[in-house]
């Protein structure tokens, strides 16, 4: 499951600040900071939790792990 989320978003979500030490460097080779974030170049299941609501993430998983056989119909 790749769970797809803006960097903005991110920052907007960090409860814990880490975002925000990174930029004024208190700590490196932060992920999408000052070191690079690589997408998957493939994934069984992609969820955009910055354009879904949690509700629609859990169905977009669970339909899928249940098409893969993974789960019971």
């Amino acid at each position: 499951v790749y769970v797809k989320c803006s960097l903005q978003e991110c920052e907007k979500r960090d409860v814990k600040g880490m975002y925000a030490k990174a930029r004024a460097g208190e700590i490196k080779k932060f992920t999408g900071i000052d070191s690079p974030f690589e997408e998957p170049d493939t994934a069984d299941i992609i969820v955009e939790t910055d354009k879904q609501t949690v509700e629609e993430s859990k169905r977009i998983i669970l339909d899928k792990l249940s098409k893969m056989g993974f789960l019971p119909n």
